[in-house]
């Protein structure tokens, strides 16, 4: 079994903004050069899901125009982790402080105090990757970075992340398309 998972291509938001759940917009012209990028890897009727933001949905739609067998829906829980207040901010703008506070209590904390805990996203995610895995179908996910480090961990074993430092840190690339597969 496999999962193709599918980054959107670069936001037209700030360089440095946080912007988890933002509802941010990406240029047509990017979306489509990641749509036909990533098209021609995915293999005849498989299930297209995606992140209902914005950025993610564009992307699955032009895919969609560009392979009409693909069956598209759209799952809430493929959206990027919610960062509560300090969504819309620049990340230079959060304190040190309320950083280390959120990353001191990783698994638990609230990023800007009333955001998703990263139990939370690792359980949702989590959720969307069990009922993948029990369809016994192959399927492409258009996501986020964050969801596809989640994924990352849950295709390891690793369900709870308890700190920081065990979270992927390796850069995922706007538009970037990684395989996961599982027996």
């Amino acid at each position: 079994m496999r999962l193709w998972l599918v980054r959107h291509a670069q936001t037209d938001a700030a360089p440095g903004l946080c912007y988890g759940v933002t509802d941010v917009g990406v240029p047509m012209e990017a979306t489509l050069a990641v749509a036909r990028a990533v098209e021609s890897r995915i293999p005849a009727g498989i299930a297209l899901v995606h992140s209902p933001l914005r950025r993610c949905a564009e992307l699955a739609q032009a895919i969609g125009t560009l392979r009409p067998d693909l069956a598209m829906r759209a799952d809430e829980r493929l959206a990027e982790m919610d960062f509560g207040a300090w969504e819309g901010r620049p990340w230079a703008s959060i304190t040190s402080a309320d950083f280390d506070a959120w990353t001191g209590n990783f698994a638990d904390g609230l990023p800007g105090e009333y955001g998703e805990s990263t139990a939370s996203f690792m359980q949702r995610t989590g959720a969307a990757f069990d009922e993948w895995r029990a369809s016994g179908q192959d399927a492409v996910w258009v996501t986020h970075a964050g969801v596809m480090r989640a994924v990352q961990l849950l295709h390891g074993g690793v369900r709870r992340v308890e700190a920081a430092a065990q979270w992927p840190s390796a850069p995922i690339d706007y538009g970037a398309c990684l395989l996961i597969e599982c027996r």
